[in-house]
């Protein structure tokens, strides 16, 4: 043991008056509770009690460990001292409902002379109403968040005994006052809706977020204090405070979302029966009011009714209009790959795959959905000698499942890193040649855009992403679709094809395997498809017999592909994070590898297949136990598996967005040279402090770390509602759920930390950034 950690361990304070004032509260909480409980058991439960004494023991664990002497000497400490004073002790302290225990715990004496005259005061009640206003109580909560957080207030309390215990004080009361909205213990009736409660949890969030962030980067120690007492474990003031920041930020912002997503949950449920309830849970089928007015409206919003834009959708050759200008930049990036300078950074092929690509591509995915497949440029060569093409053969029966494609992805992943392929251009280019080699190929011999379905790594990232996306190709009122006898939407009329994938409209249901292809559209002769807004992520719950996909609960391969996405995102980005890099050297030196790639592999195989086996193989095993699943652990999994894709997604999103952001115009000096050397000196001489990514802005992490979360808090919601209908009981479904949810807030930890760390900036002439 350390001596840092054995000084931490013997470091118990001994505050007599604290050990007192706890131990007392909690013996008249207990002897009221007793009371209660023997008269209505129902009411009273024990989790009211476990939740009030965990209180207790948090403002112990706060005030009276060795969390309180080492928070003199660590930032990093005194900030999990402030979090169990404001974000853990008294939500805990409201779930025990400790207004009545209290009352009914004490002497008969104090209630009646001093107790009850308190209860008749108006004036006192009139302050509490005003106080626990969330207006007010938020002001209250952020307003003392950050005066003592101040840096001269901050140095008070700490050169201060006296501020700080006053420091904690008013931590811990604005933190009863703030938690009093959210939890509304009973028998409390507020006098405004609950639907104020998620901006009110939302606003404190950004608030938290904001001064995380000023700690996290700041470029200078903010309290002088923390630079003149004794440093430990080597650790430098400035560390130890962006540390803090971290610990703020990160469990801070789980402690506001997690309430806000259940809240959300019980507001939606609330006005239904119990008999629904669990009717619901049994079919899976639990209609969210919203969401059910999003079905009667969603045709109000359909992209083909936008002017301008419509028309075009619904132009017979508007797919092809769109993906010629994208197959010509193939062609330059191709070209540039093959035959120009072989540095990644002032290389088309360098530039506009790995940055300006795949950047675009996550954005566009996330607000219009899978619009690069209805771009995509390697389908042109096929589409134009459609004709002189024998297509007759059918896909290979062992083939026709996504196992294939798992493969084919995580070879891309691994290859990435492996080879370096960012840059490599003569790579780039060879990878793009043989997309187009094998597409005509595939496509040309075997029907049913076999090449889409079953082999494109890049279209199977594009479908599952699209999953969570605001647009659907669908139908628009399903009555037609029943009296349609034609079924031209999956047929094909004048020369207008249907469907290749075989998704049949009337019962398609999201957009896996869907192409944006459009021909449906085009070939439907009741105008009854469009391309129309729904919620996202609404098919991630629901498992209805879909076409031409069969049930999600029914395709562990989906589920392996899902998990190769989710995982990898992370893996992807971890590759490139300074403390990574520098594990994976070290790891080369010690096993005397002068090449990254055996290290490189075992980090993937390590992060595709270890990991992911581990981790959703246990919350599998522990959600069917706790949730008595009479389905076995593949199926849980392979069930469960669709509620990772949000956050999965927001992964990606980040990392990407941070890529494309950071480094919009590097393309610009590339395009300057390749122009000059064909001869074109209109764009002028190659500027290549653009390819030179700028210092990262700060608000950049603040937006990676927003989209990573909504993705949990969507990952969340859908867990939840996966678990509701694979459970009985809501309490089973509650406790199935929950090995999820940790897992979930797992990942989104780790991602956080990916974003706070230094990263390379692949792609530029700068590395790290």
């Amino acid at each position: 043991m350390s001596s840092t950690l054995d000084a931490f361990v013997r470091s118990w304070p001994f505050d007599p008056w604290l050990l007192f004032a706890l131990g007392l509260t909690g013996a008249i909480y207990l002897r009221g509770w007793l009371i209660l409980n023997r008269r209505d058991p129902d009411r009273w439960g024990s989790g009211q009690l476990w939740a009030f004494l965990s209180g207790l023991a948090t403002i112990f664990l706060a005030l009276a460990s060795p969390i309180e002497p080492f928070a003199s000497l660590l930032l990093q400490i005194h900030m999990v001292q402030h979090l169990l004073l404001m974000m853990v002790a008294p939500p805990l302290l409201w779930l025990g409902a400790p207004l009545f225990p209290l009352l009914r715990g004490l002497p008969q004496s104090i209630r009646t002379y001093w107790i009850a005259p308190l209860f008749r005061s108006l004036a006192l009640r009139h302050l509490f109403e005003r106080l626990a206003h969330p207006a007010v109580a938020l002001l209250l909560y952020a307003g003392a968040t950050w005066i003592w957080h101040a840096p001269a207030v901050y140095d008070l309390a700490l050169r201060s005994q006296a501020w700080h215990y006053a420091q904690h004080g008013c931590f811990l009361f604005t933190a009863l006052i703030f938690w009093y909205a959210v939890v509304q213990p009973y028998p409390s009736r507020p006098r405004w809706s609950q639907w104020l409660v998620l901006p009110y949890l939302v606003l404190a969030d950004v608030q938290n977020t904001i001064l995380a962030a000023l700690l996290t980067f700041s470029e200078k120690v903010l309290y002088p204090y923390y630079r003149e007492v004794p440093r430990l474990g080597n650790l430098s003031a400035l560390d130890d405070q962006s540390t803090a920041g971290v610990i703020m930020w990160v469990p801070g912002s789980v402690a506001f979302l997690l309430p806000l997503f259940w809240i959300g949950i019980r507001l939606l449920y609330g006005k239904r029966s119990k008999q629904g309830i669990r009717h619901g849970m049994k079919t899976g089928r639990i209609a969210l009011p919203l969401l059910e007015q999003q079905r009667k409206t969603s045709h109000d919003h359909d992209l083909l009714r936008v002017p301008l834009l419509g028309r075009f959708l619904r132009w017979r050759h508007a797919r092809l209009a769109m993906q010629l200008p994208v197959l010509a930049l193939a062609a330059l990036v191709i070209y540039d790959g093959l035959h120009g300078p072989q540095v990644g950074a002032m290389n088309l092929a360098g530039i506009l795959p790995w940055i300006h690509w795949r950047g675009l591509l996550v954005l566009s995915l996330l607000a219009l959905g899978n619009v690069f497949c209805m771009a995509c440029p390697f389908l042109v060569p096929r589409t134009l000698a459609r004709r002189w093409l024998p297509q007759g053969r059918n896909w290979p029966s062992w083939l026709r499942s996504k196992w294939l494609a798992v493969v084919l992805l995580g070879v891309f992943l691994w290859a990435y890193e492996a080879f370096a392929l960012w840059d490599s251009p003569w790579w780039t280019a060879w990878i793009a040649v043989g997309y187009f080699v094998t597409a005509f190929v595939i496509d040309g011999f075997f029907s049913g855009a076999a090449f889409c379905k079953y082999v494109c790594p890049i279209g199977q990232f594009n479908f599952v992403q699209s999953l969570v996306s605001l647009l659907e190709v669908k139908v628009r009122d399903p009555a037609i679709c029943a009296v349609c006898k034609t079924k031209d939407c999956i047929r094909g009329r004048d020369e207008i094809p249907g469907c290749e994938l075989h998704l049949y409209q009337p019962r398609k249901s999201s957009n896996m395997d869907c192409t944006f292809c459009l021909d449906c559209i085009h070939a439907c002769p009741h105008d009854n498809i469009g391309v129309l807004a729904q919620a996202p992520g609404r098919e991630l719950w629901r498992d209805p017999l879909r076409s031409g996909l069969g049930r999600f609960s029914k395709r562990p391969d989906l589920a392996a592909l899902i998990v190769v996405l989710v995982f990898g995102a992370f893996a992807n980005a971890a590759g490139m994070v300074a403390p990574v890099v520098e594990w994976q050297d070290q790891l080369s030196s010690l096993l005397q590898q002068r090449s990254p790639l055996l290290v490189t592999s075992l980090f993937f195989v390590f992060s595709l297949l270890v990991l992911p086996a581990l981790l959703i193989g246990s919350a599998a095993s522990i959600s069917r136990w706790c949730g008595q699943m009479k389905s076995s652990r593949l199926e849980v999994a392979t069930r469960f598996a669709f509620a990772l894709i949000p956050l999965g997604f927001g992964m990606w999103l980040a990392h990407y967005s941070f890529h494309f952001l950071a480094s919009y115009d590097a393309a610009m000096p590339a395009l300057q040279r390749f122009a000059g050397e064909l001869g074109w000196d209109t764009l002028g001489t190659p500027e290549w402090s653009r390819a030179c990514c700028r210092p990262v802005a700060n608000w950049l992490p603040r937006l990676e770390i927003l989209f990573l979360d909504f993705g949990l808090l969507l990952s969340l919601y859908t867990g939840y509602r996966i678990a509701g209908s694979q459970c009985v009981r809501a309490t089973q479904a509650a406790k199935a759920f929950a090995p999820w949810a940790l897992l979930m807030v797992l990942l989104f930890s780790v991602g956080v930390w990916i974003v706070l760390q230094p990263m390379q900036m692949r792609g530029t002439l700068f590395p790290v950034g």
